[in-house]
């Protein structure tokens, strides 16, 4: 059952979306590295969700996106 429908080309701007995020994660989670960086910790938090967020995406857009 398909209850969720999309084109390749949605699948496919979506997994770009979450290429992205992954991009953004990693630049956040190397600046929680700069020694005088104070908010380390909260930029580690925003890494992680932005991770949870890219991984959910990716999956949406490889299941109904058909994305391959």
């Amino acid at each position: 059952m398909h209850y969720l429908a999309m084109t390749r080309h949605t699948g496919a701007r979506l997994a770009e979306a979450g290429f992205g995020l992954i991009f953004l994660a990693g630049i956040w989670l190397a600046a929680t590295q700069i020694p005088r960086l104070r908010s380390a910790t909260a930029l580690t938090i925003m890494a992680g969700i932005t991770l949870a967020l890219a991984g959910l995406l990716l999956e949406i857009a490889t299941h109904w996106g058909h994305f391959d």
